[in-house]
């Protein structure tokens, strides 16, 4: 019992002097990382502005007196989980922007969350990027209660029921650009939820729902031919020959029994 307990003790020291992430502490993002290229929306008056692409999506952060920032996404079990980001970068309020290489913007990712730490308190937007995959876009409203901006790639959608959903309400849609703009003036929820369509799903949908009209008239209009023949043998087979006349008046049939 002794050995296994030697043995723990030993793999949890090899696991900490690792610096393995997620048990203690947290780790630096690798540089080359947070120095990759990106383009922001620095002109976004919104409190977050989020822009979806194919692979990956930029976001902006409005960001105020702090010297620190938090990034992170929630799995399906609701628990805190770090994001990747890349490509960071901050710009002050008289317009510099700043990256890893020439400043002292730095970021350390541990199990739960990703860290920007600023070189001091500041005000201004922070930016990064994030890899990404499906036509679903999900986040934390990192930015607090305020206003949010949300853009789909081009040649896609959202706002049909069953195909797309978007989450919270409240919000107003145009397009700009090719590209669908999705705004709050104010969003109190904790999280946003965007699922998307591609314009040729949209196509497929609306297809094989002409399909499945026409295969449902088609089949009402055969199940009515064949009633109206089997209602036509009965009749020629003297089946309902003692159905009453439409055109019978009950007034010529006499008093009910027992009154006559």
């Amino acid at each position: 019992m002794k050995r296994r307990h030697l043995l723990l003790v030993a793999v949890l020291a090899l696991v900490a002097l690792s610096g393995c992430t997620g048990f203690f502490g947290s780790d630096e993002v690798d540089p080359e990382r947070l120095n990759e290229n990106a383009s922001y929306d620095w002109n976004t008056s919104a409190d977050g502005t989020i822009v979806i692409e194919e692979s990956k999506y930029t976001a902006v952060y409005a960001v105020e007196n702090e010297s620190s920032f938090d990034v992170y996404t929630v799995d399906g079990l609701g628990r805190e989980r770090s994001v990747p980001i890349s490509a960071l970068r901050f710009r002050y309020d008289n317009g510099t922007v700043v990256s890893a290489a020439n400043s002292s913007l730095s970021a350390s990712e541990s199990r739960q969350r990703t860290t920007v730490s600023f070189p001091a308190n500041v005000s201004g937007k922070v930016g990064y990027s994030v890899g990404r995959t499906g036509k679903r876009f999900g986040s934390p409203t990192l930015g607090g209660e305020g206003s949010y901006t949300v853009v789909l790639p081009p040649n896609t959608g959202a706002g049909i029921p069953f195909l797309s959903r978007i989450s919270p309400g409240g919000y107003e849609s145009e397009t700009v650009d090719g590209q669908q703009v999705i705004r709050w003036d104010e969003v109190t929820s904790d999280q946003i939820i965007v699922r998307y369509y591609l314009d040729r799903d949209l196509w497929l949908f609306g297809g094989l729902s002409a399909i499945a009209i026409t295969i449902g008239v088609v089949g009402t209009l055969y199940y009515y031919r064949q009633l109206q023949a089997v209602i036509r043998r009965r009749k020629e087979a003297g089946i309902d020959l003692e159905e009453e006349d439409d055109d019978d008046d009950p007034r010529d049939r006499g008093p009910p029994p027992g009154m006559r």
